[in-house]
């Protein structure tokens, strides 16, 4: 029997991790997202972020609310950056969370501290980046939030140190890899989504992204998120992530390693030996789908349940897309905001 986490006003999830709630949050259900208009000083200036030796990483990251509160990482995915939480990070802070949101190895200002250090982009890695950056900072214990690579570091973190994991927020459910049966096929409509990451097994790839990191951006983001009709200067924002001098080699190791076709590094075989056998998920978690994401599809969450042993809820968010923090800011605010507040009742 799992625990029950309290919401003030509401109880939010039941007893066992099989036990799902499926909920949309769209006001105007089916309609189309339509690029936000955005902070007049957007809150993620590149020359603004505070730097912090963690691990193998000197990382760039943004703080937003008091110290002395409860602890939140918003983690980003590829192709995207820190303007994913462009609204979230703002609104938490304002609603009494410290807020750190890092850019991830290989991203903006974060930079690698030794030349030698490879540049990995196994999940094993992006995992151990979140509880080094927690070390640096001295947060013993956080609510850990992301989709994509972010979802997938925020899961890894979850299940190899759940005590310093106060909660999980995660898109598109349990995202650690099973790179043991990764050649097996998927449908063909979902196969087609994955193209980049085909295409990057290749030297063609590797030459591709590094000449149209930002155009790739552009096509993936159009798929992946139909309804969400962004602006120039939204994709100029996150492309600006993109000129890290070790983003190539750190994207291509990531797709390459996680189909089995790149051997992973010295420091992380532990990691991932111990990430082979999908651990489940511990804490309290609440798990969202955008309901028009294009490249993985929504959901009732049941195929991954037995993945989460602790208390969960999954929810289907209306009209969102695959970069769901910046598509429903409010919803996926909320979500962090419910863990929050069970930490604190504790």
């Amino acid at each position: 029997m799992s625990p029950e986490i309290r919401h003030p006003r509401r109880t939010f999830l039941k007893a066992s991790a099989t036990s799902i709630a499926v909920s949309g949050f769209a006001a105007n259900s089916g309609a189309a997202i339509t690029s936000r208009k955005q902070p007049s000083a957007a809150p993620f200036q590149p020359a603004q972020a505070k730097q912090v030796d963690a691990g193998v990483l000197n990382v760039g990251y943004f703080e937003f609310g008091p110290r002395d509160a409860s602890p939140v990482l918003l983690l980003h995915g590829f192709p995207y950056s820190v303007d994913s939480y462009i609204e979230v990070a703002p609104l938490l802070g304002s609603r009494g969370c410290r807020v750190i949101v890092p850019y991830l190895r290989g991203h903006g200002t974060t930079r690698f501290r030794d030349r030698a250090t490879p540049r990995s982009g196994q999940q094993g890695a992006i995992g151990i980046d979140v509880i080094d950056l927690m070390d640096a900072l001295k947060v013993d214990r956080a609510v850990l939030a992301g989709y994509d690579w972010g979802g997938r570091a925020a899961c890894v973190a979850a299940a190899l140190w759940p005590a310093r994991c106060a909660g999980l927020v995660s898109v598109n459910s349990y995202l650690i890899q099973d790179i043991a049966h990764a050649q097996l096929p998927l449908a063909p409509a979902v196969e087609s989504g994955l193209w980049y990451q085909f295409y990057f097994q290749t030297e063609r790839g590797r030459a591709g992204l590094a000449a149209n990191r930002r155009e790739i951006a552009r096509t993936l983001w159009t798929r992946n998120s139909p309804n969400w009709h962004f602006d120039e200067a939204t994709l100029d924002r996150h492309a600006a992530a993109f000129d890290n001098p070790d983003y190539v080699d750190v994207v291509i190791h990531s797709y390459r390693h996680r189909l089995g076709l790149a051997e992973g590094h010295a420091p992380y075989v532990d990691l991932e030996r111990r990430l082979a056998a999908l651990p489940a998920i511990t804490v309290p978690t609440i798990t969202l789908d955008g309901k028009a994401d294009g490249v993985v599809l929504a959901t009732d969450g049941k195929a991954s349940a037995a993945k989460f042993s602790g208390a969960r809820s999954h929810r289907i968010v209306e009209s969102a897309g695959h970069n769901l923090p910046e598509e429903a800011p409010r919803e996926f605010a909320d979500a962090v905001l419910e863990l929050v507040a069970a930490r604190r009742a504790g």
